[in-house]
């Protein structure tokens, strides 16, 4: 059985800048298809754009407000929401809040940074 808490799992920057903590993934579990993590934006802070040309995401906020865009639709987010981002799609997330902006991040398949393609 795997479990990992949050806490005991290295941070790590991924490609477009966020902080996440990969909690579940073929790299730590008996996962394959998919990955989980954990990512942090600070206030003040966004990540870059980008898109995944194979993955698909989740993001669900945990923590704090932001802004999301996907595309040319731009939405404000808040703890509670959850983000559907298909692969190809243009996103970039934005902390306006006066706390960390936290989200559970799922992609299937797992992230990888050769699938993550900077576009600013």
């Amino acid at each position: 059985m795997d479990v990992l808490h949050l806490d005991s799992v290295p941070a790590f920057t991924t490609k477009d800048g966020s902080e996440i903590r990969e909690l579940l993934a073929y790299r730590n579990s008996a996962i394959r298809n998919q990955s989980l993590a954990e990512a942090r934006v600070p206030v003040g802070g966004c990540t870059m754009e980008h898109y995944h040309a194979r993955t698909e995401e989740i993001y669900y906020i945990t923590h704090g407000t932001g802004r999301m865009r996907i595309e040319a639709e731009e939405r404000d987010v808040r703890a509670g929401d959850a983000v559907a981002i298909p692969p190809g799609q243009k996103h970039k997330l934005w902390n306006t809040g006066s706390e960390v902006l936290r989200l559970l991040c799922c992609c299937a398949p797992c992230y990888e940074h050769q699938d993550t393609f900077i576009t600013e």
